[in-house]
């Protein structure tokens, strides 16, 4: 078997091994098995937009033409030097094209990438190349806690800035599901904290945010308005749609926060309105009234609770998560009860 180990992975990004010329990536993070395939492909060539360089190849096309694969694999470089094929997987069998690799693998000078998705453990294409000794099999499966933690202080230590425990605590909750997402968003968060020494809160809440806000931003209305129904059937869409429980959770984390900050205001003599109009980030105009029966019913004791509640939430979905979906809509369900109580 030649699946590598967690720990062996990036050693393997950093030095590949030349006795294994053949990589296979995959897994259910997408941006994650990118990362690792372009990792693998620049340590061959420089430019990975030079046709003579780098060979792409749709794996659709090689279940008609499973001889291709081997021939641009052993083909000599025009102008001479190292070379590179990616192989992007479709919706069609290539495990004949790449039996056929296997057999008559390339030289380390012209390694073989192949980019998939999620492959079941009995899959095909993944039971090969793990029983073969010339390749190497590299599952992408979402951040753990530990590596969302490296992930922030790797891109935060290269644009300079510091982040605290709080600071850190609350990016691992509002990350993760997608290692290039999780890293565009960490850049562009430090982008926003240019010229200054370290992250802080108000920073993260300015600025991380996830691809389906909106879509999020229903299940957080739903939840501290104690529409229960509602909170169930947008969080089976959601996850539908391929948004981790991590990340629907740690949206609702980020609202709950919101909401806080805006009811201490009120606290301090801010009318409901005003404070709503105010709130940074700025609300969706067809969120206010929701938002704004939120502050109404919502007390700051009974906001810090469901914070509690949220990011406990949050970090056990990413340890356990087989258990993910059973935990986020639990506690989700567990707010929206709250919100329909009016002892606050």
């Amino acid at each position: 078997m030649t699946a590598l180990r967690a720990a062996e992975v990036e050693a393997f990004l950093a030095r590949p091994d030349p006795k294994r010329p053949i990589a296979l990536v995959f897994g259910p993070d997408a941006g994650l098995v990118r990362e690792r395939v372009e990792a693998i492909i620049r340590k061959a060539v420089s430019d990975l937009q030079d046709p003579f360089s780098l060979a792409r190849i749709d794996g659709d096309v090689l279940a008609d033409e499973p001889q291709r694969l081997v021939e641009e694999a052993h083909t000599v470089p025009l102008f001479g030097g190292r070379r590179a094929v990616w192989v992007k997987t479709g919706g069609r069998n290539l495990t004949a094209a790449v039996e056929a690799l296997i057999a008559a693998p390339p030289t380390s000078d012209c390694p073989v990438v192949i980019e998939a998705g999620d492959l079941r453990r009995n899959a095909p294409l993944r039971t090969l190349c793990e029983r073969a000794a010339n390749v190497a099999a590299i599952a992408c499966y979402p951040d753990s806690e530990r590596d969302l933690a490296r992930l922030i202080e790797e891109e935060m230590r290269q644009a300079g800035l510091t982040v605290g425990p709080e600071e850190r605590a609350l990016l691992i909750a509002l990350l993760g599901g997608d290692r290039r997402a999780s890293r565009n968003e960490l850049r562009k968060l430090a982008l926003y904290a240019h010229g200054k020494k370290a992250i802080d809160v108000s920073d993260i809440l300015a600025v991380v945010a996830d691809a389906a806000a909106l879509a999020l931003d229903d299940i957080a209305d739903a939840a501290f308005g104690g529409r229960t129904a509602d909170v169930e059937t947008l969080f089976a869409k959601a996850r539908a749609g391929g948004t981790p429980s991590s990340v629907i959770v740690g949206s609702v984390l980020r609202q709950a926060m919101q909401l806080h900050r805006a009811r201490l205001a009120i606290e301090q003599g801010g009318s409901i309105g005003q404070t709503t109009a105010s709130l940074s980030p700025p609300i969706h105009f067809r969120r206010k009234a929701s938002v704004e029966a939120a502050l109404a019913s919502w007390t700051t004791a009974r906001l810090e609770r469901a914070m509690t509640q949220l990011a406990e939430a949050a970090l056990e979905t990413r340890r356990r998560p087989m258990l993910a979906d059973v935990i986020g809509e639990r506690v989700l369900l567990s707010v929206a009860f709250t919100g329909r109580r009016k002892d606050h």
